[in-house]
């Protein structure tokens, strides 16, 4: 008999979607309801600890025998920065790590839940480990952004940018020496995604980049003029 395989939208993922938009709202609520508090530093920290205490050990686990694989193992997909930029910007209340988060999380890490690249059921580890990085990412993003109000600048738009291009050249340069293609930068998916709507390699990565540089451009809008032109932790996090 044939392996149980994840299928998109099947039962599992339609129960992580269900828990993830839940989750979003809560953390919104949450944010806005202790901002400005003392204890909004105290939560967001807890914030950062829980999320490297899901993500660690289970990034730790795909370098065991048993889970290691050289195109899927190594942290270089740009959720495993993610997770680790939510976590500085939950400690610390940065707004670049912050605005980082918001818009990698609400665009590219929001497309790998709707499209995932997924072949592993629940409960194996490569399905917790990624289900709990996309989602924590996303959570981390609405905590931060829309709930405590750490809301993203032109200059850490910029600097969004900026990373997710150094990233981008990084990675392809792994890929080729290497012959990985993590980030799909160097091809794309075997699994229907987004990417399958665009031109064919290398011109799907120039229209990406410039898509994302226009859609965060979008989100960051609502908040620029709000924002406060500092990279000092946000007020509420103090």
């Amino acid at each position: 008999m044939e392996a149980a395989r994840f299928e998109a939208y099947d039962s599992s993922h339609l129960v992580v979607l269900t828990i993830f938009a839940i989750g979003c709202v809560l953390a919104v609520l949450a944010g806005r309801a202790l901002r400005g508090t003392d204890t909004a530093r105290v939560v967001s920290r807890c914030g950062a600890v829980a999320v490297a205490g899901v993500t660690i050990p289970l990034q730790l686990l795909q370098f065991t025998p048993g889970e290691w694989n050289l195109n899927t193992s190594l942290p270089l997909q740009l959720c495993d920065l993610a997770w680790m930029v939510a976590v500085h910007a939950l400690w610390t209340g940065n707004r670049t790590t912050a605005a980082i988060t918001w818009l990698w999380g609400l665009t590219l890490t929001m497309q790998g839940m709707l499209t995932p690249d997924l072949s592993s059921p629940f409960p194996e580890p490569r399905f917790l480990m990624f289900w709990a990085m996309h989602v924590l990412i996303i959570w981390a993003g609405f905590l931060l952004v829309p709930g405590l109000g750490t809301g993203p600048t032109w200059r850490t738009y910029r600097r969004a940018v900026a990373a997710t291009l150094v990233w981008l050249v990084s990675v392809f340069a792994f890929n080729v020496v290497v012959g990985t293609n993590y980030g799909y930068v160097n091809r794309k998916p075997q699994r229907a995604s987004a990417l399958d709507l665009l031109p064919v390699w290398p011109w799907y990565l120039a229209v990406e980049v410039v898509l994302l540089a226009a859609v965060w451009a979008l989100l960051v809008l609502p908040w620029a003029r709000r924002a406060v032109p500092s990279e000092a932790p946000d007020p509420a996090m103090r």
